[in-house]
């Protein structure tokens, strides 16, 4: 099985960008958080708020357990903190190749700062909260990538003719 999937930070374009790669590769597409709150039929913060984020990463690793039952390749965007779990990373891993759209703060903070459904940019100074949670989040996604694609200032074409040429390497 060799799906492609999008992994990285908030804001960093994992689904504008699956959602056209989908097209170029004539695989289906997949979001992570839109399927959990389709199947909890709730939103990503009213799980947050009602059940804590112990309980919405639980629902994470389950979906990524049904997708490796399922068989098929998808071009898949995961939410920003799935792979912070081990086991996620590894499920991951048995899934496909995955590609981390990595962005600078700068980047991430005007693709979200108007953004209000996102629950772990509540509160005070939401820049420095990017700052802090990138710094702890990019080793991370940068030992489950197999790739690392910076996408600061390109565009979405940009990213996609990138990616193409990854997967034509094998990535």
């Amino acid at each position: 099985m060799k799906s492609v999937i999008l992994i990285g930070y908030m804001g960093c374009g994992k689904s504008t960008v699956g959602r056209k790669l989908s097209y170029r590769l004539r695989k289906p597409f997949l979001d992570t958080d839109k399927q959990i709150e389709m199947k909890q039929k709730c939103t990503i913060s009213e799980i947050f708020e009602k059940h804590g984020e112990k309980t919405f990463r639980d629902m994470e690793t389950e979906y990524l357990r049904e997708l490796l039952r399922e068989k098929t390749d998808y071009v898949i965007a995961v939410g920003g903190g799935l792979p912070l779990r081990e086991e996620n990373r590894r499920l991951l891993r048995r899934l496909g190749s995955c590609i981390y759209l990595k962005a600078e703060p700068d980047t991430i903070y005007e693709r979200v700062k108007s953004d209000t459904t996102r629950p772990l940019l509540r509160g005070e100074d939401p820049f420095e909260r990017i700052c802090k949670m990138l710094a702890q989040r990019n080793p991370v996604y940068e030992s489950c990538a197999d790739e690392i694609l910076t996408v600061d200032e390109k565009s979405i074409e940009e990213i996609l003719d990138e990616i193409e040429e990854m997967e034509k390497r094998g990535v």
